[in-house]
């Protein structure tokens, strides 16, 4: 069977230069090894999602020259998949609700010295299992925002050692065999009530129902492939392979943002520039 490489961004802005080299790298890689390229919407969080965003992407993409299969997926179109996915990880009794904000939740670890994820936010305490059946369902039943967190300890505790095959390298060199670390996350967030699953969530159930065989992204969702990893095995999902690749970044160092105008590719094609230069400008 031919290696299945996937493009996957979020109509919430325009695409810029990063997008590009991560688009460019998965089409190269997949005519290279004569697999199959797919492009995928991640137009879950309808608050920021727009269908203006999404044709843009299907126009730059054209203009870099890239061809993709169709129908192309998009995620808003498959909730019921989630859905599934979070009901069979509630039967083994791995999810809870928690309803504590973003603020409230770093106003209850400010006191002391509280562990962070690799991502710098603080980990969740969870103080929402001290919550009875009752007192969770009368919560959430009077229409209490909430998060459906995986119990960590709980999954960990089901599965042996996790590990990924890396053909890339990771931000402080890792490659090869991957030792996956998804306790440094505590207690993932998978849906939210407004929001059918979590990244973390809809990538795993993506990419298992696209047959995704080589999955090509940045630099910085390295270590979330160990929450991956484990949500994959906990769900009885293939592994595919990972490729994590250097971000692109902009003259001070920083990581590119939709909002950095200088970058992006509907300014650079105003401005005169080809598909030729964009290669060029992210190193292909």
């Amino acid at each position: 069977m031919p290696p299945v490489f996937r493009f996957a961004p979020s109509p919430n802005g325009y695409l810029h230069l990063g997008h590009a080299y991560s688009a460019l790298l998965n089409a190269d890689l997949a005519r290279r090894a004569g697999g199959r390229l797919l492009l995928r919407i991640e137009d879950i969080d309808a608050a920021r999602c727009r269908p203006e965003f999404e044709a843009a992407i299907y126009e730059d993409l054209a203009w870099l020259g890239m061809r993709w299969e169709t129908p192309v997926r998009r995620q808003s179109e498959h909730f019921a998949s989630y859905r599934a996915a979070l009901d069979r990880l509630g039967a083994q009794g791995l999810i809870y609700p928690s309803f504590e904000s973003r603020a409230e939740i770093a106003r209850m670890v400010a006191a002391a010295p509280w562990p962070r994820d690799p991502d710098g936010a603080p980990l969740y305490p969870g103080t929402a299992k001290q919550l009875s059946m009752r007192e969770r369902e009368a919560l959430m039943a009077s229409g209490a925002p909430y998060a459906l967190r995986l119990d960590m300890a709980a999954a960990l505790a089901g599965v042996g050692a996790l590990d990924w095959t890396e053909d890339g390298v990771g931000p402080n060199g890792e490659t090869g065999v991957v030792t996956a670390r998804p306790e440094a996350w505590g207690d993932v967030i998978l849906a939210r009530k407004d929001t059918p699953a979590s990244y973390h969530l809809a990538v795993v159930m993506d990419d298992a129902l696209q047959g995704a065989t080589d999955v090509v992204r940045g630099q910085d969702l390295f270590w979330a492939t160990s929450v991956h990893r484990l949500l994959q095995q906990l769900l009885d999902l293939p592994s595919p392979r990972y490729r994590h690749h250097p971000l692109v970044r902009d003259a001070s160092g920083a990581k590119l943002s939709k909002s950095t105008r200088a970058t992006g590719l509907r300014e650079l094609r105003a401005e005169g520039a080809s598909p030729a230069d964009v290669r060029r400008r992210v190193g292909l």
